[in-house]
């Protein structure tokens, strides 16, 4: 009598859930500019990895438990490429800081859903930030929950440092050094007007006869 046995097959977790980064353009910019800031603020720090739109699989054999936030910063673990982020193989580690930017699409029971979501799954702070009011919400883990931080005018994030202010009805969020987060076209004309600065004071000190190239003691 013989038997035969069927190997189990293996379980997909998939890199993409098939929904887009974001409804438009406005909820785009402000994705990139929290994640490209975040991830250029921990640039030196090799055991912090920073990651926008990647799916978040906590609990190993369920493929199904998976949110995809649209910036999320993990404290110890290195950087690296990944298709998604598997907790079971990060030491366990779930991401510490999580951002979603509102779109017009989000409805409530979808933005509920995911708050019940970052608040079992161990998620130590929350922001919720709206780019067509410019507003943001912000929760913080107490007592083994996330609670709601009463006043985010002048609220530190704890884990990143990152100042919130309240300016002209919306807000803003400012870098440890107190530089504000910029977008990528915004850094871009910052340089430019390095550039030109220099370039201007280049030109003046040739008028002057000084070779702004040489070495000086």
């Amino acid at each position: 009598m013989s038997s035969t046995m069927t190997a189990a097959a293996p379980i997909v977790y998939p890199d993409s859930d098939g929904m887009p980064m974001a409804d438009n353009t406005q909820q785009f910019r402000a994705i990139v500019t929290i994640q490209g800031n975040l991830e250029a603020l921990f640039r030196d720090r090799a055991d912090v990895f920073v990651a926008g739109d990647l799916l978040w699989y906590p609990v190993e054999g369920r493929p199904d438990i998976r949110r995809a936030p649209d910036a999320m910063v993990v404290f110890g673990r290195p950087k690296g490429d990944r298709g998604s982020y598997r907790q079971w193989e990060e030491e366990g580690i779930a991401p510490q800081v999580v951002f979603e930017v509102l779109s017009p699409g989000n409805t409530l029971t979808e933005m509920a859903a995911k708050f019940e979501f970052y608040d079992r799954y161990g998620v130590e702070e929350y922001y919720l930030y709206d780019p067509a009011s410019g507003d943001l919400s912000g929760w913080r883990r107490e007592g083994g929950r996330l609670r709601v931080i009463e006043e985010i005018d002048g609220w530190v994030s704890p884990r990143l440092g990152v100042r919130f202010r309240r300016e002209g009805g919306e807000v803003r969020m400012y870098l440890p050094d107190g530089r504000p987060f910029l977008s990528f076209v915004e850094v871009q004309e910052q340089l430019d007007r390095e550039r030109q600065r220099a370039e201007r004071l280049a030109a003046r000190l040739r008028a002057l006869g000084i070779d702004p190239d040489a070495d000086t003691l």
